[in-house]
This record gives C-alpha cells, sequence and structure tokens, in this order.
C-alpha cells in the first residue's frame, strides 16, 4: 500500500510540474485579489509587500491590482510563487520605477522567476539612464505574458532571460541591446523605440545551439526612433534567431539592418529573417547577405503561438474574484 501511495504522489507531482496543471490551473475564472495603494487605501502600500503576502508555493490565481501612481521599488517574483498577476488600469498611469546598473542579474527594477506570470497596463523603467547597463525587467522563468506593458531603459532593457513568453501591445524602448536574452518570446503588435543616436542595436539574442528551440518572433507592430542609427539585432549567442514579420520599419533602420559583433563566423550560423516588412526601414536592398528574406512557407511556423506553446497557457483575464486574507 505504502508503495501504491508513494506512486500516486510521484505522478500528481509530475502532473503539477507540467504545462497540463498550467492549463489546468490558468483555465480558472475565479482569482484572489490583492490591492496595492499606496496612499493607503488598499491591502498594502507596496507592491512587494503584495507578493510577499502569497503563500509560498502557491497553486491558486492572484490578481495583485495596483492602482495609478509611481511606486519607487525593486520588485521580485520569487520561483515558489507562480499564478500571479500584476495589474494597473493604463501603462501611462502605473509606473514601477527603480535606478541601478551594473549586473544584468542584479539590476533590474522587475525580477520575475515564478512561472505563469502576468503583467498587464504597466510601466516598468529603470532609471540608470546612459550610464551603462540598466536592466528594467528580467524574465527568468517559463510561461509568462505581457499585455499593454511600457518596458523603458537605455541598454539591455528587457533581458529576456529564458522561459517561453509572450507580449502584447507592448511599448519597449531603450539603445543597446535593449531586447536580449534566449528565450522563446512572441512580440506581437508592439513598438520598438530606439533612442539611438549612432548604431544601436534592438535584439541581442542568445541561442547557443541549432537544437535550442529559441529565438525572438516580431509579428506586427512597428519600430520607430532616430534617423538610419539602428539595426535589427547583433548575435549574442553564435546561433542567434531573430525574425521580423508584417513589421513597419522607420528610417531608423540602419540599410544593412543586422551586425555581426564584429565576429565574422557568426555569419554562416545565425537565423535573421524578415518576410513582408514595410517602412522606408525595410528595404533590402543594401541588406547584409547573411540576413534571409523569408518565403511564405519558410516563415509558416513563425506566425503564430506554436513556438512559445501558447495555446496551453495563456489565460484570459480572471471574472470571478475572492477578498485576500491577511
Amino acid at each position: 500500500m505504502a508503495s501504491i501511495c508513494m506512486l500516486l504522489l510521484l505522478l500528481l507531482f509530475l502532473f503539477c510540474t507540467s504545462d497540463v496543471c498550467s492549463s489546468v490551473v490558468s483555465s480558472s475564472t475565479d482569482a484572489v485579489l490583492i490591492v496595492v495603494d499606496h496612499s493607503g487605501k488598499g491591502d498594502y502600500k507596496t507592491i512587494q509587500a503584495a507578493i510577499n503576502a502569497v503563500n509560498s508555493n502557491n497553486s491558486e490565481l492572484v490578481y495583485i491590482s495596483i492602482k495609478p501612481g509611481i511606486y519607487r521599488e525593486k520588485i521580485v517574483i520569487p520561483a515558489d510563487k507562480p499564478f500571479i498577476t500584476l495589474s494597473g488600469t493604463a501603462g501611462t498611469n502605473t509606473t514601477i520605477t527603480w535606478n541601478d546598473g551594473g549586473d544584468i542579474f542584479d539590476s533590474p527594477t522587475v525580477s520575475v522567476m515564478a512561472s505563469d506570470f502576468v503583467a498587464r497596463y504597466l510601466t516598468i523603467q529603470n532609471e540608470y539612464g546612459t550610464k551603462g547597463k540598466g536592466i528594467a525587467l528580467r524574465v527568468s522563468a517559463d510561461r509568462a505574458a505581457f499585455y499593454g506593458c511600457r518596458i523603458l531603459s537605455y541598454q539591455d532593457t528587457l533581458l529576456d532571460d529564458y522561459g517561453r513568453h509572450y507580449y502584447y501591445n507592448c511599448y519597449i524602448e531603450g539603445a543597446t541591446d535593449f531586447i536580449c536574452g534566449n528565450a522563446a518570446s512572441l512580440f506581437e503588435s508592439c513598438q520598438l523605440n530606439s533612442l539611438a543616436k549612432n548604431l544601436g542595436t534592438i535584439t541581442a539574442q542568445h541561442r547557443n545551439s541549432p537544437s535550442e528551440n529559441t529565438g525572438f518572433i516580431f509579428l506586427g507592430g512597428k519600430i520607430t526612433g532616430i534617423d538610419g542609427g539602428t539595426v535589427l539585432g547583433r548575435p549574442w549567442g553564435s546561433f542567434s534567431r531573430v525574425i521580423y514579420a508584417r513589421t513597419y520599419m522607420s528610417n531608423a533602420i540602419s540599410p544593412y539592418g543586422w551586425h555581426d559583433w564584429d565576429d565574422p563566423s557568426k555569419e554562416r550560423t545565425v537565423y535573421y529573417g524578415e518576410y513582408m516588412c514595410y517602412g522606408p526601414g525595410a528595404n533590402r536592398s543594401k541588406r547584409v547577405r547573411w540576413s534571409r528574406e523569408l518565403s511564405r512557407d519558410e516563415s509558416a511556423p513563425f506566425l503564430n503561438k506554436t513556438i512559445i506553446g501558447g495555446r496551453s497557457w495563456l489565460r484570459p483575464i480572471p471574472t470571478h474574484f475572492k477578498t485576500h486574507v491577511k
């Protein structure tokens, strides 16, 4: 009997660490509601205090509603607290900001370490400026989604570290490698704004092997910025993979489009593609020869949520709430 019980416990553990368990939890329309208001009219005055109040090894949806205002905090969502949503009311009136630089893993204003995380209608900002690396958002977890968020810094703005991620209708701003990491991420209908005056780089994707199913996919959306000073990407990893599809490219994009980071050997192994992009920056007549103009068939695997397995874990906004008990 004891051995049967142990087997059942093992199966339950395996089930609840899989996408299946994520799908079961995320399909729920009920969530625990926690209200953050810096004026003192909510459950907590700070966002981190609300996150700290979530039980370790959490297994239910927690919806943290953040009232408008500027929250000067450095926030961590720890790995043992999955299924948390942070939601403002509009990306322009609910801001999380900090001022830190240096190490890319220590400087982020917001660090997401827990799976099944959602952020809605927030500005996430690092005010470190042009002095060096200052990460606004670090995402080091699987199954994370961001809707209507503004992510702002200068260098390494978004450390899209690892896991499967979805960004929808977000505004991401920076100058140097401002989307970097080795996640498998779909950026749909997002605006990328370059602050670079000379050589700027939007992406530094870190795929190290052709067997890794990672890469940055930009579907729809637009690229804006100062004329002629920015490339679409450069390879942090030897097998860096970035695709832009149906994206408007302004004159911010340099005619040659991509950079090899002064390592010509990577030109043979990177996968940099464009498909049906348009605008003055999308002219491929002077593109580097090692980038690709994708055909319809070549682009097809990247034009949906398959690369992130989104159908199994992207979840709707909860419709029923229960009160958080302190």
